[in-house]
């Protein structure tokens, strides 16, 4: 998650910088790189999800962090517009096929009874990863200072993720079952075992399933499905927007990139540690309730960054910003699991990213189009703090589904 995840959003506002200057694009232009990414999302997620469930998630990291290394490489490679955006997208490619979406239905089989603390862990462990390789990236590609240069950091870069393809595939355990295990580190009882407390009412036997396993069609229909996607998605726009023109709006106010690798450093600390925050949140209140107050957290960090006018402020900014990104972002994952089970995870999840990632396609150009008509981000982030508090409604609705008993077939005598 950190090698594919944080070099291509988290760092994104510091790519920007450095390609505005080398290139002279506008704001639109550059808000489109991340707007083809949730094209490729969009298209390839249901598949993804499809294809995580029948080959499992050590082959889907290997070929996806194979691709990404070398859309990495091919884009230290770019001269114009065109390659920029290729780039984009098959980096993106590699990012979908090799990252969230498999590793997340990978956690969602390993663990039940505490998932969302689960992907809380898992997720902070990323994160911290972050902490690290943001500030080296603005380190190294910083136009105002002859050190490796934004060509020669993506190189580096997309070697390293094909280098450690192999190995961190190889780490992966794609469910336990395959090791005759249960979720959660329980161990199946012996099968002599299992047949006397079967005769007798006694004795160790397996643990009784605690969630009910929704096929992709009854998912579908339910509104739970499309409140929770199109939620996830209102509350993501802001995540990408800021992902796409943090480093823009601070430059715009007289700050150095350095200064936006430090901010992006503070709300990822943050949202590290408020990973775990949400994911024990998410265990004691309904899950639905716990996202509509982190994504009114994440509202407000966006409204006190439009105001900011003092490095104090953007840590301001960034400390209510993190702490919001950081709860919501393992509980996106675990109302899923939890209302619609393990069994059909991945092509559930690929699924209800497809509206998803219609509502994010607009984000970043928009918000950067605002900026070139309007001179500055502020109506455009407030535009984005309305979307955000739509997805918080979203989440309250989104009630807990009730699955409907299998039809009995007709006797015939």
């Amino acid at each position: 998650m950190v090698l594919s995840t944080v070099p291509l959003f988290h760092a994104m506002s510091l790519w920007a910088v450095a390609l505005q200057r080398d290139f002279g694009w506008n704001r639109t232009q550059l808000g489109f790189a991340l707007t083809f990414t949730r094209i490729e999302g969009g298209f390839m997620g249901p598949l993804e999800g499809y294809l995580v469930d029948k080959v499992g998630t050590r082959r889907m990291v290997l070929i996806g962090m194979m691709i990404l290394g070398g859309a990495f490489i091919f884009f230290g490679q770019v001269q114009n517009l065109w390659m920029f955006y290729l780039a984009y997208i098959l980096m993106a490619l590699g990012q979908g096929l090799g990252s969230w979406i498999p590793i997340m239905t990978m956690i969602n089989r390993w663990f039940h009874r505490r998932r969302a603390m689960a992907l809380g862990w898992s997720n902070m462990s990323s994160r911290a990863g972050a902490l690290v390789l943001v500030p080296l990236i603005g380190w190294s590609i910083d136009p105002d200072f002859d050190r490796l240069g934004w060509r020669m950091t993506a190189t580096i870069l997309g070697v390293v993720m094909i280098v450690t393809a192999v190995p961190i595939s190889m780490l992966i355990r794609n469910q336990p079952e395959d090791y005759g295990l249960l979720p959660d580190g329980d161990k199946p009882a012996p099968q002599d075992a299992a047949v006397t407390a079967t005769a007798t009412g006694v004795g160790p036997a397996k643990p009784a399933a605690t969630e009910e396993d929704f096929t992709v069609s009854e998912a579908l229909h339910t509104p739970a499905f499309w409140l929770i996607a199109f939620g996830h998605g209102f509350t993501s726009m802001v995540i990408l927007a800021i992902m796409a023109h943090l480093g823009l709006l601070m430059v715009d106010k007289g700050y150095e990139l350095q200064d936006a690798a430090f901010v992006v450093t503070v709300y990822t600390a943050v949202a590290m540690g408020f990973q775990l925050v949400g994911g024990y949140l998410g265990s004691k209140i309904p899950v639905r309730f716990a996202l509509a107050i982190f994504t009114a957290l994440q509202a407000l960090g966006v409204v006190v960054l439009v105001y900011a006018d003092a490095k104090s402020t953007f840590y301001l900014f960034a400390i209510l910003f993190g702490a919001g990104f950081g709860g919501r972002n393992p509980l996106t994952v675990a109302i899923r699991g939890d209302y619609f089970g393990s069994a059909s995870f991945g092509k559930i999840l690929g699924l209800s990213t497809v509206p998803m990632n219609i509502l994010l396609l607009i984000a970043a150009p928009l918000v950067g189009w605002m900026r070139d008509v309007q001179g500055d981000y502020t109506q455009a982030f407030m535009v984005m703090v309305a979307t955000n508090m739509i997805g918080a409604l979203c989440f309250i609705l989104a009630k807990r589904p009730i699955k409907k008993p299998a039809s009995m077939p007709t006797p015939t005598y």
